[in-house]
């Protein structure tokens, strides 16, 4: 609960930089509250205003925010299998499934811990995200840039205090360090946003790679099955 209190805390303030710079790219306070609510996805939002501020077209930048929300589905998935939220918690632990609560949720082991570490994390951001979006986009340009206040470097702190736990393997440094590498290389080349997915899809690549390497990874037995017959008749 802790850990993902002091995500919530990080990550909520970071909203400040949104709200502002929404307003300055045209949007209304209203405008830039209510898209923060739907949206939700720190990334496709910047995005999205990005666009907006370029003089792009809505359909463009609603094309830029979704490019980035699709890692939010990959993370939909796993987060699904892990934590099986049901009933109305299906649709509040869609809306909430964010870089950070997923981060929070993977870091625990206990089961207990996965699930209060998510909705927490999930539920903090949200809220607080939210509510420093509303106050950067009351203060716009009396606050100047957000970034001179270090609040982006706030969140990216956050990230790497999620990191640094579980990168106590040698293999997991590894994919880090790829994953770090090939990000610096793609983006020069890929619009923004694109270099996380590119580095997302190589992670999964070398997940996928070390699992079918790792003594012992064949796929476990259906309860009930005969252990002797896993892999076919000889």
């Amino acid at each position: 609960m802790r850990v993902g209190a002091s995500i919530a805390v990080a990550t909520g303030l970071y909203g400040v930089s949104f709200g502002a710079l929404a307003v300055a790219s045209g949007l209304t306070t209203a405008q830039t509250c209510v898209l923060s609510l739907l949206l939700f996805s720190g990334g496709s939002q910047f995005a999205f205003v990005g666009v907006v501020a370029g003089g792009g077209a809505g359909s463009a930048a609603a094309s830029a925010a979704a490019l980035l929300g699709i890692r939010n589905a990959v993370y939909g998935m796993q987060l699904n299998a892990l934590l099986h939220p049901r009933g109305w918690r299906r649709l509040v632990a869609a809306h909430v499934t964010i870089d950070e609560s997923l981060a929070t949720s993977t870091g625990q082991t206990d089961p207990v811990e996965q699930r209060r570490g998510f909705w927490v994390a999930g539920v903090g951001v949200f809220v607080l995200w939210n509510l420093f979006t509303l106050v950067g986009a009351l203060a716009g340009d009396a606050m100047g840039d957000p970034r001179d206040w270090g609040l982006d470097g706030a969140a990216v702190a956050a990230f790497l205090a999620l990191l640094w736990p579980r990168l106590r393997s040698r293999d997991a440094a590894a994919v880090a360090v790829a994953c770090a590498v090939v990000t610096v290389v793609a983006v020069p080349f890929v619009p923004p946003g694109g270099p996380i997915l590119v580095a997302a899809v190589v992670a999964a690549a070398l997940g996928w790679r070390g699992a079918r390497e790792r003594p012992g990874a064949a796929p476990a037995a259906a309860p009930g099955a005969d252990p002797t017959s896993r892999g076919g008749a000889a």
